[in-house]
């Protein structure tokens, strides 16, 4: 499956463990920028998500795990911030690497499906 074509499909994959307990890329992608950027706020931020909604979706997501994913500290006179924990990098790169395999896996599939589609004027 090559992209490039803003009309080439996209792989997404959302694990569902429970209700309202889900992991996706979204979340993998939050966690990601929390990686790299130290902070729930900033992450949120680069994603045009609420500060908010980036601090609810780490408490889901550190709840629905035995260990909790991401640590953070307050904000002060030296600011806060917040970091992947070990287990947080593990689910992290367990999730990434799902998603290789299941997408290399599908290729033809989705290739497949793809040419069943109807013609898109001017793409076509």
């Amino acid at each position: 499956m090559t992209q490039g074509s803003p009309h080439d499909p996209r792989f997404r994959l959302r694990l569902v463990f429970a209700p309202g307990e889900m992991l996706g890329p979204g979340k993998a992608d939050l966690l990601e920028g929390i990686a790299r950027t130290g902070s729930i706020a900033a992450a949120g931020r680069d994603m045009g998500m609420s500060y908010k909604r980036a601090w609810q979706l780490v408490e889901t997501m550190n709840a629905m795990f035995r260990e909790p994913l991401v640590e953070s500290t307050r904000g002060g006179a030296k600011g806060g911030g917040a970091v992947l924990t070990e287990a947080g990098q593990a689910v992290l790169t367990e999730f990434r690497s799902l998603e290789a395999v299941a997408e290399k896996a599908g290729a033809a599939h989705i290739d497949r499906l793809q040419a069943m589609l109807r013609d898109i004027p001017d793409q076509k």
